[in-house]
């Protein structure tokens, strides 16, 4: 498995007063640093020792998002009246319930 593969994400903390590096696959794990650089640094050291840990452990890794394989479809419930609203809208600008809800998503 390629760690550098997994989605890193840099952001600024308020309440920390640092940069916070987070890898998405795995949400419980977060580095604080002052610089964004170090805060990358940081995390992917974690990353990589926390992987090190479950493959020694026989534990399966998570797949990158990258690699994963997404088919374009997901449920959502909604409100019968949203529901409605929504189907409304679609045939009022002579579209599919599917088009227009991935138009609203999108933007």
């Amino acid at each position: 498995m390629n760690r550098d593969h997994y989605t890193y994400r840099i952001t600024w903390s308020p309440e920390d007063g640092e940069h916070v590096g987070r890898c998405l696959e795995f949400p419980s794990l977060s580095w604080l640093a002052p610089s964004p650089e170090e805060a990358l640094r940081g995390i992917r050291q974690v990353v990589a020792d926390v992987t090190a840990e479950m493959e020694a452990a026989g534990e399966a890794l998570p797949v990158p998002l990258s690699e994963k394989r997404y088919s374009g479809e997901f449920r959502v419930r909604i409100p019968p009246d949203v529901h409605r609203a929504l189907a409304m809208q679609a045939a009022e600008q002579g579209i599919s319930l599917n088009r227009l809800a991935s138009a609203k998503l999108a933007g």
